[in-house]
């Protein structure tokens, strides 16, 4: 007897298992898993929405992305300084060591060539982000160095605070550093103004003090924050400075020169400090629209600039989240935290 033809639409597909589907069946199954995959509609490069680093072996206390937005460094108390690629499996390519202590804070130049890193080893160590080389290091704190930052402009100009009450002004073309300013109490976040002729810096005395390079003095302190400040971030085009405080605020401030004697133009709160006093830091997204903070109850706070409105609060961390960065040109965000991970995560 002769079997009918089969279209090939009736044709019975037997899986793995053993079991006959019917085509039809397997198609639609198809389907519903592409539509799982897919998920909420993306907003960036990433592999998935939220990528999971991890690999130091202590807390992580900074996190920036290169200027070119593919790679990443990151660092913290196992004095490492880890570099991972943010896009694909977001692997960890390269491991710079030479720090004695732990690593505070972390800066790229403007151009991405150079990494600085300042560290409890009361040293700032300059590495070329290419070939991971240190190429210099800069001696002549007597304590902790808990914060540096690179001039956006001119000569290979980085400012850095301490705890042993001083603000210095290298230049890494030269031994030693060019200029110091006595402070009276430990600096824990500095910052160099838009065109790099002040330096501001805040600390443990809760004021920010503004420093002109040229007259090698303080020119005025910027008064409000109730408790020590341990972040500080200028904003892109260089207006306002953006300051995380242990008083559980963070403000802006209008750092432009002869702006009205109240320079604090804006409150925000969510975030907080707790008992274990971490520098928390704090940062503005590319176009200024965006602030982040660190924070101690493990949340990455995420806010409107105009509108003081928490737009994010994201969960993840299983310790206080101490650094968060906006990635410079896609919206993601990057934070580190005392759980010793890193996530990068895609906001809308």
């Amino acid at each position: 007897m002769i079997e009918p033809k089969k279209r090939p639409g009736d044709m019975a597909v037997v899986p793995a298992g053993g079991v006959k589907r019917p085509r039809a069946e397997l198609v639609a199954a198809a389907q519903s898993q592409q539509l799982v995959a897919m998920g909420p509609p993306r907003s960036s490069s990433l592999q998935a929405p939220i990528m999971l680093m991890c690999g130091h072996e202590g807390e992580v206390y900074c996190c920036k992305f290169h200027p070119n937005g593919a790679t990443l460094a990151s660092s913290g108390y196992d004095r490492l300084i880890l570099m991972w690629n943010v896009y694909g499996d977001c692997d960890n390519f390269a491991t710079l060591k030479g720090h004695s202590g732990a690593v505070m804070e972390l800066h790229y130049n403007t151009d991405g060539s150079l990494l600085f890193s300042a560290s409890t080893d009361k040293t700032v160590g300059v590495w070329d982000s290419e070939t991971g080389e240190r190429i210099k290091r800069l001696k002549g704190h007597t304590s902790f160095v808990n914060s540096c930052y690179p001039a956006r402009r001119g000569p290979q100009l980085v400012c850095t605070g301490s705890d042993d009450g001083t603000v210095k002004l290298w230049d890494v073309r030269k031994k030693g550093a060019v200029h110091t300013f006595q402070n009276t109490y430990q600096v824990l976040a500095v910052t160099f103004n838009d065109t790099s002729d002040q330096i501001l810096s805040g600390g443990i005395d809760n004021d920010i003090k503004v420093w002109d390079l040229r007259q090698n003095k303080m020119i005025y302190g910027m008064h409000g924050h109730g408790d020590s400040l341990t972040g500080l971030c200028l904003s892109s085009e260089g207006s306002y400075l953006l300051s995380n405080s242990m008083d559980n605020t963070v403000r802006i401030w209008d750092v432009r020169p002869f702006a009205p004697k109240e320079r604090c133009v804006k409150i925000f709160q969510g975030n907080i400090h707790n008992f274990e006093k971490n520098l928390l830091r704090c940062s503005w997204s590319a176009d200024g629209s965006k602030i982040a903070a660190g924070s101690a109850d493990r949340f990455v706070y995420v806010w409107d600039t105009t509108s003081r409105r928490i737009l994010y609060k994201l969960p993840g961390h299983a310790g206080s989240v101490n650094e968060v960065a906006f990635h410079p040109e896609e919206p993601i965000v990057l934070s580190g935290a005392s759980d010793k991970r890193l996530y990068m995560g895609e906001i809308q």
